[in-house]
């Protein structure tokens, strides 16, 4: 089956670097510290890769919080087009998002833009640490950026619900979901965020950061399948999804099943921070899935 290839999904330094000057290129920062809001701003500002601007997970690439959402919905389809126009997004645009967390930040802006229907977006493989290690340049400051027009195009796409999720365990239908937090979060052992621990009851783990090497950058496609083939099986087309905490570190994982070459998931973007939010929704504890 064809489908994205490593060379559109990521993006490598050595790539990036060669790209200086293209004013067709948009750089998006992505860093974000869930524990301290503002310290993904002040950390670009300080210094960052040349060109890019700042995307907040927050403020940015998430909608407001309602009693019923998790804790990053999605934006408004009208606010996103807004938000990626001011950062000088439009249709001919090429987008490179990294973050200092081994794109755990940066893929939720990748899956974002093709949510919207946007397909030239890749992650920055490495993320900042990568472009530091081969020593290349930083600058400081705000950046000058001039708005284009973003505008969001058919065949975006499937977002999972919860109660699409419901309604596939009531079913019992042929379908793997895959939480992409810690094996201990996802068991329940603890829960450093949110205010409930476990998982949702038939679910499978696999942790984002088991998709990656040791530098923080993504495993070759035939690790990828390996991790995957254990929990869907080796039919490509098999109907699968993915979920996190809030829906952020989900699109990770669907990032890495790309990779793998299986096709793309649904994201349950509400997650689990979404999921607990209604006391009759059932919960899971433990190793068994």
């Amino acid at each position: 089956m064809s489908g994205p290839t490593r060379e559109t999904l990521l993006t490598s330094t050595q790539e990036l670097a060669a790209s200086a000057g293209d004013r067709q290129l948009r750089i998006l920062d992505c860093r974000f510290d869930l524990m301290a809001p503002e310290a993904g701003r002040a950390a670009w500002l300080e210094a960052h890769i040349p060109g890019a601007v700042y995307a907040d997970l927050d403020r940015d690439l998430s909608g407001p919080v309602t009693p019923d959402s998790g804790r990053h919905p999605l934006p408004p389809i009208e606010r996103a087009c807004e938000t990626f126009s001011k950062l000088g997004i439009d249709t001919d645009t090429r987008v490179v998002a990294y973050d200092d967390a081994s794109g755990a930040i940066a893929s939720r802006a990748w899956w974002l833009l093709r949510w919207l229907g946007h397909r030239k977006v890749s992650v920055l493989d490495g993320g900042l640490q990568a472009w530091r290690a081969a020593n290349l340049p930083l600058e400081s400051g705000l950046q000058d950026v001039a708005a284009r027009h973003f505008e969001a195009t058919a065949g975006a796409e499937r977002v999972l619900t919860s109660q699409d999720i419901a309604a596939t365990i009531a079913a019992s239908r042929d379908f793997v979901l895959i939480d992409a937090r810690d094996a201990a979060r996802f068991r329940g052992d603890a829960e450093p965020i949110d205010a409930k621990a476990g998982h949702i009851p038939g679910s499978k783990n696999l942790p984002y950061t088991e998709c990656l090497r040791e530098d923080g950058t993504w495993l070759d496609a035939d690790s990828l399948r390996r991790r995957l083939q254990a929990l869907i099986g080796d039919d490509e087309r098999a109907p699968w999804g993915v979920m996190c905490g809030s829906g952020v570190t989900a699109c990770h994982l669907a990032l890495s099943g790309l990779l793998a070459g299986y096709s793309e998931p649904g994201v349950y973007v509400g997650s689990w921070s979404e999921w607990i939010r209604d006391p009759r929704r059932p919960i899971g504890c433990g190793s068994g899935q």
